[in-house]
């Protein structure tokens, strides 16, 4: 949503300032699209970048729709592979599906031998699982869901709810709306799944819980740091969260940088090793590196590191990195 809004934002400011606003959306995303693909295939299959890339390169022409339309379409695009799941659910045959959902013994061997081996034994994975999730993957699920919640943050753009134009109250009621319509099924698909023995066919239904869930709870996310933001615009937490949200690139990629480095076989090796307790841990030590280096980043340069490039090669010119001191000018 938040990317989505982004678009909009970024084409309506290349408008107001006479440059050729769509040529410089599409090779934005074209280089978007490459940065993914590197992402990809040399570090983490998981990586989103392609597919946000890709669906921007549609998505911006619905710039200039009434919010009333963007979330209309935005809410039927995320209909269509919920529809899909839920009609695989109840009339396929998941013979194929259950054995990925349960995995034998063999196979979850396998994949940790893989991932604590080196960086090239591991393409043999890394590889046919990003063509995957880039291709049919793409087509049949993160397509939808992609474009549907980027036309949300459209229209949520619009609407004054992601600049924190809306008062108070509205961000209140936003908070404790999204909080119960996206717990309220999170929690009923803990209990589904429970209650049928993580079975294959509920297994897909059960994604339906916390996939329509995610979207008000995020709304409720929205609501409290806007209500923070408004409360202590220049607080020491709303000034560490803009940092880690002006380098969200750079800190992407670094994520995938440290956690690869942590848990695959070119690094610490600890894939299959830790209980999911310390993986909230490595969780934690991750983020908290993350944020005390993008606010020290921040204090000397103007961009984050990925965030310049990505710039440079939009704009075809290297623009200015290092914020200049008085001593300096």
């Amino acid at each position: 949503m938040l990317f989505g809004a982004g678009v909009l934002l970024f084409v309506r400011n290349r408008d107001r300032d006479g440059a050729p606003a769509l040529f410089l959306h599409f090779r934005r995303s074209t280089w978007l699209i490459l940065f993914g693909l590197a992402h990809a295939y040399l570090l983490w299959y998981g990586d989103v970048l392609v597919a946000y890339g890709v669906t921007a390169l549609w998505a911006v022409f619905a710039r200039g729709k009434s919010p009333r339309w963007l979330a209309v379409v935005g809410v039927a695009l995320l209909a269509v592979p919920s529809a899909t799941e839920i009609a695989v659910a109840l009339f396929a045959d998941l013979s194929s599906f259950a054995q990925s959902w349960q995995p034998t013994e063999a196979a979850l061997r396998a994949e940790v031998a893989t991932y604590r081996s080196g960086w090239l034994e591991q393409m043999d994975r890394r590889v046919p699982t990003s063509y995957r999730r880039q291709t049919a993957g793409y087509l049949a699920a993160t397509g939808w869901r992609v474009g549907g919640s980027m036309l949300l943050g459209m229209a949520l753009f619009e609407r004054g709810v992601l600049t924190n134009d809306r008062s108070p109250r509205f961000y209140r009621r936003l908070v404790v709306a999204g909080g119960v319509a996206g717990l309220v099924p999170t929690l009923a698909g803990v209990w589904f799944i429970h209650a049928n023995d993580w079975a294959a066919r509920a297994g897909l239904l059960w994604q339906e819980f916390y996939y329509w869930g995610s979207f008000p709870l995020a709304l409720a996310y929205v609501g409290l740091v806007m209500l923070y933001a408004k409360r202590r615009p220049d607080g020491r937490l709303t000034r560490t969260l803009a940092a880690v949200g002006r380098t969200a690139f750079s800190n992407y990629l670094l994520q995938s940088v440290l956690a690869t480095t942590v848990f695959y076989g070119h690094g610490l090796g600890w894939f299959g090793r830790v209980s999911r307790v310390e993986a909230l841990g490595v969780v934690a030590a991750i983020w908290v590196v993350q944020v005390l280096l993008s606010v020290r980043w921040l204090r000397r340069y103007r961009y984050g590191p990925m965030e310049w490039l990505w710039r440079a090669l939009t704009y075809g010119e290297r623009p200015p990195l290092r914020i200049e001191t008085e001593r300096e000018q």
